[in-house]
């Protein structure tokens, strides 16, 4: 009598070294986030010549850039428990597509209305892509270097930003604005063709699922040739969760306390973030600086978010990742103190900004990859994109407040000095959830 064999899909992913598969899937999660950089930071390049093309006012682009940001908070609540539910591949597929045709369209729009609700359909396929390529990465990832690989891929983001900055200009001109818009949209859906091609589904994902059992054994393969059969049973160890609402289930005993602290982090993170991100140039314009010394400092931001992206998941996979976020919060704010302290001179603010660029980018990322670990498969793409969703409130909310600064003529010193305040929260956060023990895992009937 012969006995079928028994896998645990997670012990299985966690135990192998990284394979063919597991690039394939990081390189193509990577190209999706240079995408989504490209068209997110899109509107940011093409505006001054569409507001000569238009003859309207910076102002009068206002409602287009908060609609943008408003589809990618949108895009990220809504498309996690489609993922939970009808795959992240399919999830991911989708919004690639769709953020690609919406920006093709918006290419075309003649006034500012139109465009604003064009560039909110943009940003719902954006909001939608991210999170759910992070989820579907993190999966493929054995635990070991899960933030390590989570974080990696957002560099793309920042990858992404600086190609559409490069790009833009040549675009622009020689074919003018509506030309970037129109590669945001048509390399994207050349891309999506692409990914339904060449993307696996999560092996998490298709375990949780009986009727996909013959998916499965030819994911399993895909990975460990030969290792999987019809007879195979396959099992998950990880804590099931009650059917239903997979948003309801965030706040189920044991992570509800976490899920909270998830959020308020990546709120005050993200505000932190786009306040500098959307405001440093203007700020230091004002503090006396010129305006090719002012975009240095914008750049030495972004740059020092790119190599923060990639070392806080490093820590995080060695160290305790609840103290590696609040450290790199705490050096966020250091920095802020510092420069608020000092004068704003090239030679201090240089390095300054750096750092600064390297522990405020450095928190999103982390908070994603926490997330990732944090929620089990079931509901773990519902937990990342809600989690990146109040993110994008917190970045729409620093938007606004860096407003609000300037209009109350607030000085250079003052808006750093400001800048330690959700810090504070963010470490407080970030504290309370080390406190609190993952819920136990038990294990679940075969498959």
């Amino acid at each position: 009598m012969t006995t079928s064999a028994r896998v645990d899909v997670g012990t299985f992913l966690d135990a192998r070294s990284i394979g063919a598969r597991q690039w394939l899937v990081l390189l193509l999660g990577f190209l999706v986030l240079v995408f989504d950089g490209f068209d997110t930071t899109a509107m940011g390049f093409i505006a001054p010549a569409l507001i000569d093309d238009w003859g309207v006012l910076r102002q009068d682009l206002g409602p287009v850039m908060m609609s943008g940001l408003l589809g990618l908070a949108a895009g990220s609540l809504t498309a996690g428990p489609l993922a939970d539910r009808l795959g992240r591949k399919l999830v991911i597929v989708g919004s690639v597509l769709f953020f690609g045709l919406w920006s093709l369209a918006s290419a075309y729009a003649t006034d500012i209305f139109t465009l604003s609700v064009l560039r909110f359909l943009t940003g719902m396929g954006l909001g939608a892509s991210m999170p759910n390529t992070a989820t579907l990465v993190a999966e493929y990832a054995p635990q070991r270097r899960r933030s390590q690989m989570v974080t990696f891929i957002y560099c793309g983001f920042a990858v992404g930003a600086a190609l559409g900055g490069i790009g833009s200009k040549a675009l622009i001109d020689h074919f003018g604005w509506r030309s970037v818009l129109v590669a945001g949209g048509v390399l994207p859906i050349a891309f999506a063709v692409l990914l339904l091609l060449l993307l696996p589904e999560s092996i998490r994902f298709l375990a949780q699922h009986p009727a996909l059992k013959g998916r499965l054994i030819r994911a399993v393969n895909k990975v460990a040739p030969g290792l999987a059969n019809g007879d195979t049973q396959f099992y998950s160890s990880e804590e099931q969760v009650q059917s239903g609402s997979s948003v309801g289930a965030l706040f189920a005993p044991g992570y509800r306390l976490g899920t909270c602290m998830i959020w308020l982090t990546l709120f005050m993170g993200l505000l932190t973030m786009y306040l500098l991100s959307s405001w440093l140039p203007l700020i230091s314009r004002d503090a006396g600086l010129s305006l090719a010394d002012a975009a240095i400092i914008g750049s030495l931001l972004q740059l020092g978010g790119v190599v923060g992206n990639v070392t806080v998941g490093l820590k995080m996979d060695r160290w305790n990742p609840h103290k590696v976020i609040a450290l790199t919060i705490l050096g966020g704010a250091a920095c802020a103190v510092l420069i608020a302290l000092l004068p704003p001179t090239m030679a201090v603010l240089c390095p300054l900004i750096l750092l600064l660029g390297y522990f405020v980018n450095g928190v999103s990322p982390g908070c994603y990859a926490l997330s990732a670990h944090f929620y089990p498969t079931r509901m773990r793409a519902t937990g990342v994109s809600w989690a990146t969703g109040i993110g994008r409130l917190g970045a729409i909310s620093g938007a606004g407040i860096g407003a609000l600064i300037l209009a109350a003529n607030w000085n250079f010193s003052q808006v750093f000095l400001f800048l330690a305040v959700p810090s504070l929260f963010g470490i407080l956060a970030q504290y309370l959830k080390g406190r609190q023990a993952r819920p136990a895992l038990a294990a679940a009937p075969a498959l």
